[in-house]
């Protein structure tokens, strides 16, 4: 159990600055969850903010014991289980390097959903956002966000959808393989430092690629606006 003790403490807020960091400000909660109908800062991958309309999504943080597992993957495991935790809402949910919750809308890659990772103490926390009911309009974002409501899928009710989630999250030694990952072997990229072809996903979470310089093994905290070196939104299915 990476929730040892209170692992049905879910605690729900109206509002919230972010549910990240209130866990981060109440090491006396322990392990627990964290759910808030709106987060006026919330938080994502690399300081970006990440905008919480009030009943808009599943905005949530839980506090659990560190697995034994390497970093990366802890975070795509577990956005794997969320996948898992989704998987009959009528649309097919796939996992973008490093771990965005993604799927297709019109044939072009959209992002429904975010997770962070902090080490704070002998705690991790992780942040999980979820478009649900909408999403916002963010400008120069290599991946749109879109929500569920816009895909035309059954979208949960966020209470419920929560629970669900602090129970697979219970184990995330073993894992989920949603119905496409983003990029695959041979698929051309770019980031802010370089470009290459892909390689392969490592066990360790890190991307393979191959470059002009030799083999390059790229790390989420390392790596921001990764696309296709043709437009990431112009791949579909096919090319996966």
């Amino acid at each position: 159990m990476l929730i040892p003790a209170r692992r049905s403490m879910l605690i729900h807020f109206a509002e919230l600055d972010s549910t990240q960091s209130f866990l981060r400000r109440h090491p006396e909660l322990g392990y627990c969850a964290v759910v808030a109908e709106s987060q006026t800062e919330g938080r994502g991958r690399q300081g970006h903010s990440w905008i919480s309309a009030p009943g808009a999504g599943l905005w949530m943080s839980v506090a659990m014991v560190q697995p034994d597992l390497a970093p990366g993957i802890v975070l795509q495991r577990a956005m794997a289980k969320v996948a898992d935790c989704l998987k009959d809402c009528g649309v097919e949910l796939g996992l973008k390097w490093p771990n965005d919750l993604v799927a297709y809308k019109d044939g072009r890659l959209v992002k429904l959903g975010g997770i962070i990772g902090e080490k704070v103490g002998e705690r991790l926390i992780l942040g999980l956002g979820l478009n649900l009911k909408s999403a916002p309009q963010l400008e120069e974002r290599a991946i749109p966000a879109a929500s569920f409501n816009e895909l035309d899928a059954i979208v949960p009710d966020s209470r419920s959808l929560a629970h669900t989630i602090l129970h697979a999250w219970q184990d995330l030694k073993t894992g989920f393989n949603p119905a496409f990952y983003w990029p695959v072997s041979g698929t051309p990229i770019q980031w802010e430092g370089g470009q290459g072809v892909v390689m392969g996903w490592e066990e360790d979470g890190r991307l393979k690629v191959t470059t002009a310089a030799g083999i390059e093994r790229l790390s989420a905290a390392e790596i921001i606006g990764l696309n296709g070196l043709n437009g990431l939104n112009g791949l579909n299915r096919s090319a996966l």
